[in-house]
């Protein structure tokens, strides 16, 4: 049987947008295949590692009528990608193996049972279903995602904390150094929701979320959300993405912004993250420290190393606050303002014992807190 005939492109770009979550090494063989699921001419994809489970739908062509099968993700993507763009590929399955066949090249692919292949098992009741815009979403990710924490013992702090509440969702992410803030307004009222999604979930929902705008008079690429008490449900485009959620009790986010600090400055993004990625070049390896000296009409960025080695740079800036010498993990700095797109920042401080809040102006719904450092 004919399972697909389609163009190289068409296959790769389907199953690309699976095989994200699928390791080359796992414990369970067939969880390093992707399931081909055949009904009439419809083709359903999925991948899974036990915790997430992505699937697709595409008409990839190929003889009609109900088929089933494993195959290695890894091995079929990197074969698809020796292949010209337009060139069509059929696979073909015969005594148990998978033929892929394109141009005059011929590989025989090992495959498991369909019946093996683990799916995630749903949960029964989710919460009411909400939509925002991709680009949206995608948006908030990208300004809250980097200060996600890494393998921490605190389990619930590597991922990030969905807030649905009224017509606003909020993301928030913290590593215990720094927190960021990302907030939207939803079309819909949805009652109060918490939940973490892991890291891995994050990345993958950056990765396959579309950041592009509808052309003029379409309706703008949505992605809906629902939420169980411990799993979330994505559906978007032909895809639809269901991932286990983290358990824990993040931190009162509300709590750790600060308020009510006295000095405030607004400066350009860009400068300031220039001179920033200069200073950071002599900011000593182990601590990448750096010292911001606000004055009236400057700020100096100073950082030096181990080896006695020092840069110095200074910006203009409009001050009227008290003096405030302070240091920050220079990482952390940019980024923040290189996952930021807005032309300005504002800077509120305290003095140097006090966390900094970087916020965009006239703008509430994005909130960035960095703790000092000793230097």
């Amino acid at each position: 049987m004919i399972v697909l005939k389609t163009t190289q492109d068409k296959l790769l770009t389907a199953l690309q947008s699976v095989a994200g979550i699928i390791e080359r090494r796992h414990t369970l063989p067939v969880l390093a295949n992707v399931l081909i699921k055949k009904t009439g001419g419809t083709a359903q994809l999925t991948g899974s590692d036990l915790e997430i489970q992505i699937r697709t739908t595409a008409e990839l062509g190929g003889d009609a009528g109900e088929f089933a099968t494993t195959v290695g993700a890894r091995k079929l993507i990197d074969i698809l990608r020796t292949l010209p763009a337009d060139q069509q590929v059929s696979l073909e399955s015969k005594d148990g193996k998978l033929i892929l066949r394109g141009g005059k090249s011929k590989f025989t692919l090992q495959t498991l049972p369909a019946e093996d292949f683990p799916l995630v098992q749903e949960a029964p009741n989710f919460g009411p279903a909400f939509q925002i815009p991709q680009k949206t979403l995608k948006r908030l990710l990208n300004q809250v995602a980097f200060a996600m924490a890494v393998h921490d013992i605190r389990y619930y702090l590597n991922g990030i904390l969905f807030v649905a509440e009224g017509k606003r969702l909020s993301l928030v992410a913290t590593d215990g150094h720094r927190l960021a803030f990302a907030a939207a307004t939803l079309d819909v009222e949805v009652p109060k929701q918490e939940v973490i999604l892991p890291r891995k979930t994050v990345i993958e929902l950056q990765r396959l979320l579309s950041d592009a705008s509808a052309p003029e008079g379409e309706a703008q690429p949505v992605i809906e959300m629902r939420f169980a008490a411990n799993q979330a449900r994505f559906a978007f485009g032909a895809m639809e993405f269901v991932t286990k959620l983290v358990e824990g009790k993040f931190p009162d986010y509300n709590r750790v912004i600060p308020k009510g600090h006295q000095n405030h400055v607004t400066l350009g993004r860009a400068p300031l993250l220039a001179s920033l990625q200069r200073t950071a070049i002599l900011a000593s390896e182990k601590f990448k420290g750096v010292r911001l000296t606000f004055e009236a009409s400057a700020l100096r960025i100073a950082s030096n190393n181990a080896e006695q080695e020092e840069a110095v740079d200074e910006l203009d800036i409009e001050y009227s606050g008290q003096p405030v010498e302070v240091g920050f993990n220079v990482t952390y700095l940019i980024d923040a303002l290189a996952n930021m797109d807005t032309e300005m920042v504002r800077i509120d401080l305290q003095d140097a014992n006090s966390s900094a809040l970087i916020t965009i102006p006239d703008d509430a719904d994005f909130k960035y807190v960095l703790m000092p450092m000793r230097i």
